[in-house]
């Protein structure tokens, strides 16, 4: 959980100690949940899910789902004949140049790869 929280310290572009500021808590507590020595209290729990309502409690404690519970809706990728239109489009890339794969990447830190035919 530890490694989560300070992807969503990073997610939310906060420090430890602005993180222990909102909380109210004191930031060695902050510090020693991150480094892994203490695992956090119902108070400090309390505390994160009141300042932050978007945050997906499934996502902190277990690693699963989304960062925060109304992620934004995925991107749809474009189809091969709108990337080939898009890069002909293009004039800094050359035409010996072909695109080998896209990567998108999103706020919760999660990215999906797409890889063109």
């Amino acid at each position: 959980m530890n490694r989560r929280l300070l992807q969503f310290l990073q997610a939310e572009n906060i420090t430890q100690s602005q993180f222990a500021d909102i909380l109210d808590v004191a930031r060695g507590s902050v510090s020693h949940i991150l480094s892994g020595r203490n695992r956090p209290g119902y108070d400090f729990m309390e505390s994160l899910l009141l300042h932050y309502p978007n945050l997906n409690l499934d996502w902190l404690l277990t690693g699963k789902g989304k960062m925060y519970k109304n992620s934004p809706e995925e991107v749809s990728l474009p189809q091969d004949t709108e990337l080939l239109e898009l890069s002909e489009e293009a004039e800094t890339v050359p035409e010996t140049k072909e695109i080998s794969h896209i990567l998108v990447f999103y706020t919760d830190n999660t990215f999906q790869e797409y890889h063109p035919a």
